[in-house]
């Protein structure tokens, strides 16, 4: 077995067929069917089922794709720590974060990171947090920003601070119109409201279902979207209610603006940094959290002030 068959059966998992797999791979595609068809044969299993249109992995396939994947992290590994054996500064760190938080947080930390490191490459993957845990444990990224509470337990993290989460309704509303301005809300006056949320899959709907839960009811979800920016359209057009990190609620001097009104008790959320526990941590990745740890808590607080209810 040799390891650039394990590389172009990996390829050939993602992507699902081999056209596309040889093209990614910059070889042609009789030598990547060759390639496949000897290390079956090595193996004396079918690692996919091929069609015309497609290929899917057998089950000794999915097994063999599970240890591929665990091998070439591990030699990712092992070749980021040679570098920094070797006290090179070149070196490159792989980050995955949630979109909209990521809008607003990473362009304080990357210009920074880059300033201090500039010999040092970073490439950002966007997803949802269901979606970037997977990712992260098993070795897609490097570091992650997400909030808590995690579902994968292979994770570790680092906190980077604490983000209040605020009530937004239409401004039609009731609790919007000027006399109930700046009056904290509690939750559970929210109970019959319809609410928009965020789909499954992303942290922070996990987080809003549970302050709910923890205020006596479970919500009345009419929509739902991928976007938080989407959420607070529906909310300013008046489909229901919904909650808001500070920091990514949208600016007061945009069209279809909710009103942002704080709660009591208020609750927030914890960013972080994860990584997979156990996992060797490149110099380059070290110094990303250093960095964010060092640009972000300062600036958090003066984001969540210039959106605070004057």
């Amino acid at each position: 077995m040799e390891f650039r068959q394990l590389q172009y059966t990996l390829q050939i998992a993602e992507t699902k067929n081999f056209s596309r797999a040889a093209e990614k791979l910059h070889i042609a595609q009789p030598s990547l069917s060759q390639q496949l068809s000897k290390l079956e044969q090595e193996l004396g299993v079918k690692l996919f089922h091929r069609n015309t249109s497609s290929v899917e992995l057998t089950h000794a396939g999915e097994s063999f794709i599970t240890h591929a994947r665990g091998i070439m992290d591990a030699v990712e590994q092992l070749r980021q720590e040679m570098d920094d054996i070797s006290q090179l500064r070149a070196g490159r760190v792989h980050i995955g974060s949630m979109p909209i938080t990521g809008s607003h947080l990473l362009p304080y930390v990357l210009p920074a990171f880059k300033a201090a490191y500039p010999h040092i490459d970073v490439t950002l993957l966007e997803d949802s947090s269901l979606h970037l845990e997977k990712l992260t444990a098993g070795g897609g990224t490097d570091l992650s920003l997400l909030s808590l509470p995690l579902q994968e337990p292979t994770l570790t993290y680092e906190i980077i601070g604490e983000e209040k989460i605020d009530l937004a309704v239409p401004p039609e509303h009731p609790l919007a119109q000027s006399g109930q301005l700046h009056k904290s809300v509690k939750l559970a006056q929210l109970a019959d409201e319809p609410f928009i949320l965020l789909k499954k899959g992303q942290g922070f709907r996990r987080l809003a279902l549970e302050l709910c839960k923890e205020a006596g009811f479970e919500p009345n979800v009419v929509f739902e979207s991928n976007n938080m920016e989407t959420v607070q359209s529906l909310v300013a057009a008046g489909m229901g209610v919904s909650l808001v990190p500070r920091l990514i609620a949208r600016a007061k001097s945009s069209e279809l603006t909710p009103v942002f009104l704080p709660l009591d008790p208020s609750p927030s959320r914890t960013l972080i940094i994860a990584y997979r526990k156990g996992r060797y941590l490149s110099k380059a990745a070290e110094a990303f959290i250093a960095t964010f740890q060092a640009v972000m808590p300062s600036h958090m607080i003066e984001m969540q002030k210039d959106t605070d209810h004057a």
